[in-house]
């Protein structure tokens, strides 16, 4: 006898019902009779945007086989493939194709899939210049178009956005945005829509891989949504795909949109997508966001890209006593140089910070570091960032340098300086992994905090590390007094190398005993401890008082 599906099916099922319903009444009410494939023939090989596939196809691979994710879909290696510097090729030409996890790599290929057929479509396999003839060469060749030049200019564009991208940078968005850019400028309004389709396809995914979600109030941890954008890296690919496609423009026949429609479909894709969310790392985990001026850039920057596009080629001065420079000038070519400027304002920071390297010397830590293969992993508090220019800029009251805290990972012969994880975020979970390696191989580092409360004080804490046979306490914290005192005694915490002390002064004498193991009692300066499932209490006669608590994660 066969089992009912469970709930979790059954709601699966409705939702493609639900899909096969719609597409069956679209296409019963419009009766298309061919329409839709006539329209994608002309433009696509057998209908199809072999490009966009061919690009999908690169982006997986690198995921799968180059980063690990074959192996480990929801955790692969990422460090060795992120853009640290100039001086290190491969995370130059692999940061672009990279993603940090599967939910950052599905993210971009649903965004590759909706908008990068129609950035191929407005560019077509078949050439549309009057008196072009297909098979005459290869630039005309509609294969070669489709299987080779395509995909060739959205590799120079994943390289161009991760060479000239505030780094270190990892994914394919900076491609993504390329598309929309592209796009933008044939089709402004199909691009938002197409956008609107991403979204609905993103949810789709999320309908059917959880059904249902039950969740509840409770801690959590996190930065602000937008301080993990790569906004500098999202535009450099935005702007890149607007010259493209105004170059595309005005090398061919294609009908230009009016100016209202691009300067639309700019605006609303700009908000949509968070081009407005302009913002500085503080350092120490703070960041403050310019949202007015991020806004005032999206909407210049629509009105220029639709001025661009709906320019005339009539020179910029036409007046007989113009100079012969100015006349020889058309006018859309105004525009574009604009555009090229601002595209080298946004991507020029890029090349001073990417020159920079890992800083030689010691590592910060109270002891030797982890190594694996050329990294060392280690964990210190409010040290200076090794990948942040030495050259202190001043902008708008913010400066580039900045301290951090977390486990920092360091590997000099590739140029990597990184927190790999915040100082914050340890304190929430209390045990991670780093996850290094490289073309072929990767290993991992465990890192766990402990530490204890001191009631009305602060918390003392211990961080370790470990690695195949070798442990070591790469951070032990202040101590922290408890606020009671009790018989004129105070109780301050310790954390040791070798683990947490209570220490019990009376005026400058002090006595020093390890903490109680739970369910344990100890005598340290005339007080009696007692350690109850992780509560410390302070026992003097008839006296109880909790001094200690220790610290609990998520």
């Amino acid at each position: 006898m066969l089992d009912a599906p469970d709930a979790a099916t059954l709601f699966r099922l409705a939702v493609g019902l639900s899909l096969l319903i719609a597409v069956a009444a679209v296409v019963a009410l419009d009766r298309p009779r061919g329409r839709w494939g006539a329209h994608l023939r002309s433009r696509f090989v057998l209908g199809v945007p072999w490009g966009t596939l061919v690009s999908v196809g690169v982006v997986l691979t690198v995921y799968l086989f180059v980063q690990g994710g074959w192996s480990d879909w929801y955790n692969p290696v990422t460090i060795p493939f992120r853009a640290w510097s100039y001086f290190y090729p491969l995370g130059i030409l692999a940061a672009g194709f990279s993603h940090s996890g599967a939910g950052h790599l599905v993210g971009n290929l649903v965004g590759t899939l909706v908008l990068a057929p129609v950035a191929e479509y407005a560019w077509s396999h078949f050439p549309h210049e009057r008196g072009t003839q297909t098979f005459t060469a290869a630039w005309t060749n509609p294969y070669v178009r489709a299987f080779v030049v395509f995909p060739a200019a959205v590799v120079a564009v994943g390289l161009f956005t991760a060479a000239f991208s505030l780094g270190p940078i990892i994914g394919f968005s900076g491609v993504v945005f390329a598309f929309a850019g592209f796009a933008l400028v044939r089709y402004p309004i199909t691009t938002v829509v197409a956008l609107s389709a991403g979204n609905a396809v993103r949810t789709l995914y999320r309908a059917l891989q959880t059904p249902t979600l039950s969740a509840s109030a409770g801690p959590s941890y996190s930065s602000p949504w937008w301080a993990d954008i790569a906004i500098q890296g999202h535009a450099v690919g935005l702007l890149a795909g607007v010259l493209l496609g105004v170059w595309f423009l005005r090398s061919s026949d294609a009908e230009r949109p009016s100016a209202a429609r691009v300067a639309v479909g700019v605006v609303l894709f700009g908000v949509a997508q968070s081009m407005w969310a302009v913002y500085w790392y503080r350092g120490g985990e703070t960041y403050v966001l310019y949202r007015a001026a991020g806004l005032a850039l999206v909407v210049l920057l629509a009105a220029l890209v639709a001025g661009t596009v709906a320019a005339s080629a009539r020179p910029l001065l036409s007046a007989p006593e113009s100079p012969d420079a100015l006349q020889a000038i058309p006018r859309w070519q105004v525009g574009g140089v604009a555009l090229l400027l601002c595209t080298a304002a946004i991507a020029g920071p890029a090349v001073p910070i990417n020159l920079m390297t890992a800083q030689s010397g010691d590592l910060p830590g109270e002891s030797d570091p982890i190594t694996v293969r050329g990294y060392e992993v280690t964990y210190a508090e409010d040290v200076p960032n090794g990948m942040v220019s030495v050259i202190d800029v001043e902008a708008f009251g913010e400066t580039t340098q900045v301290n951090t805290s977390g486990v920092i990972v360091r590997n000099r012969d590739r140029g990597i300086w990184m927190t790999a994880v915040s100082k914050g975020r340890l304190d929430f979970t209390g045990s991670t992994q780093v996850r290094v390696g490289g073309v072929g191989w990767r290993d991992s580092v465990r890192v766990r905090r402990t530490g204890w409360n001191a009631i009305g004080g602060g918390t003392v804490y211990r961080v370790g590390l470990a690695y195949g046979d070798r442990n070591v306490t790469a951070y032990t914290s202040p101590p922290a007094r408890a606020d009671p005192v009790i018989a004129g005694r105070n109780v301050t915490l310790e954390a040791a190398p070798e683990g947490f002390r209570l220490n019990v002064s009376v005026g400058n004498r002090s006595s020093v005993a390890p903490m109680p193991a739970t369910n344990q009692t100890i005598s340290v300066g005339g007080l009696e401890f007692l350690n109850v499932e992780g509560r410390v209490y302070a026992l003097n006669g008839g006296t109880r008082v909790r001094v200690a608590r220790q610290e609990t994660y998520e």
